[in-house]
């Protein structure tokens, strides 16, 4: 199964890779993923064995030609040829020239479309919600925090750091132990976030954690605010309360799925597009701007 992309895409990608899973139940599932992601791929309990791969790239495979090979990467050839090119027996893509099956839908949700892929290609049953991620075996360093995540892949994707500070102030004042995540090289946007909502140094886990530490963060938090990310997968996997706010791209293809707690929806989106945006824009998406740190504040309020 190849999909070696983001965190995002790893996650969205769980059903069908359960699908796949349920498909084949007596094959080895070996997931290529890119090397970053390993530790959190190695959570996904349909998942053998995880092999090092960079996007469209040939994969660096040195066992016999598989059973079946399954492209979760992409609609067309750049992708399909990186799994044919290990002349498995059977081949499960989108179609494209020189590939044959399932039709590739533009307005079709991520998780929605790889279990249609696997539910149409290998006549099984693939639930989209089936997102869920085994709990890291590592202990978290803080438990039922307020996470608060400002970073994003992309500049159109990062609200200002200034309103997630007024958020993060706003969950302190309610009594919250409020952490503030990122990447390594998000570890200066953190600083100033806590910093202008009052925090201390030790608010700050941007660079001090890893990949799966940062995922057990989440998994024992109280709740999660951040944009259109990683973590919101992250928090969508374990079933923690969220609040997302999307800007460039519409929350019908990536959102979170319907859940309820009992108070009400597990998790919030935020959204004032009309998916047209640019979600690799360099620039503040004017539809991620028009979200307002108070609609923000009163989405976390009403969180189960």
């Amino acid at each position: 199964m190849l999909r070696p992309l983001g965190l995002g895409d790893l996650l969205t990608g769980v059903p069908a890779i359960r699908a796949v899973r349920a498909a084949v139940p007596d094959h080895r599932l070996v997931l290529a993923t890119t090397e970053p992601l390993r530790p959190l791929a190695e959570l996904i309990d349909a998942v053998d064995e995880v092999l090092p791969a960079r996007e469209l790239e040939p994969l660096d495979w040195s066992g016999p030609p598989p059973e079946l090979a399954v492209d979760l990467h992409g609609k067309g050839p750049a992708s399909h040829v990186v799994v044919a090119d290990l002349a498995p027996a059977r081949l499960l893509t989108f179609d494209s020239p020189g590939y044959p099956g399932p039709t590739w839908y533009a307005d079709e949700h991520e998780v929605r479309r790889w279990c249609r892929l696997v539910a149409e290609g290998l006549g099984v049953e693939a639930d989209p919600d089936a997102l869920d991620l085994a709990v890291p075996a590592v202990p978290p360093p803080v438990r039922d925090a307020a996470v608060v995540h400002p970073g994003a892949a992309h500049p159109g994707r990062r609200w200002p750091p200034d309103r997630f500070a007024a958020v993060a102030r706003h969950l302190a004042d309610a009594g919250h132990d409020v952490r503030i995540t990122g990447g390594p090289a998000e570890v200066e946007l953190a600083r100033s976030v806590a910093a202008a909502a009052g925090l201390g140094e030790d608010a700050v886990l941007a660079g001090r954690t890893t990949s799966v530490e940062l995922a057990a963060v989440v998994a024992a938090a109280r709740v999660v605010v951040c944009g259109d990310t990683g973590v919101a997968h992250l928090a969508t996997a374990y079933r923690r309360p969220s609040v997302v706010l999307f800007g460039p791209v519409s929350p019908a293809l990536w959102g979170p799925p319907a859940r309820a707690g009992e108070r009400g929806p597990l998790h919030v989106v935020l959204w004032h597009g009309d998916g047209t945006g640019d979600p690799w824009g360099t620039e503040l998406d004017p539809a991620l701007a028009r979200i307002t740190v108070d609609e923000v504040t009163a989405a976390l309020d009403r969180l189960p």
